[in-house]
């Protein structure tokens, strides 16, 4: 590679993320969850990859869909209930799921169980062209110049 970043590393060693930007009313939901960001230490620019690790009680995030990008999650360790639309799916190792860009079907994982569950996340890098819409709560995501922001479904920002 031309730059310093690695070609293999050792997951341990890329320090988890465990903060959100949610506006504060809707943090407490992905409370715990640890997200460790594959895909930028390899310099990826075209899709995104995290190993994350969802304790007992925390969801992925609050239940949302993407304009323009597709995202998939494959179970790694640990039980998850996947919750769409068209209601709830128990995952469990090995089981993986998919959301193809611009699909309305609202989507998220919780962990019910009394463990830890672990799971590969990878998802399209659209950036300026997706938006993202929370389908229980009053929330949208918007992308302007090299940010984004959270607003109410109205447009109002938080």
């Amino acid at each position: 590679m031309s730059d310093d970043r690695p070609t293999a590393l050792d997951v341990t060693t890329v320090e988890p993320d465990t903060g959100t930007d949610y506006p504060a009313p809707f943090r407490a939901a992905v409370a715990g969850r640890e997200r460790r960001r594959l895909g930028e230490r390899f310099g990826l620019s075209q899709f995104g990859v995290n190993l994350t690790r969802l304790p007992p009680g925390a969801m992925s995030s609050q239940r949302h869909w993407h304009t323009r990008e597709d995202e998939f999650v494959y179970v790694l360790e640990g039980e998850l209930v996947l919750v769409t639309d068209a209601g709830e799916t128990v995952l469990r190792p090995g089981m993986c799921a998919g959301f193809p860009a611009g699909s309305r079907d609202g989507h998220h994982l919780v962990n019910r169980s009394g463990r830890d569950a672990l799971l590969i996340e990878v998802g399209t890098r659209a950036g300026l062209d997706d938006e993202a819409v929370y389908s229980d709560i009053d929330m949208e995501l918007r992308r302007f110049g090299d940010g984004h922001r959270y607003v109410r479904k109205s447009g109002e920002p938080y």
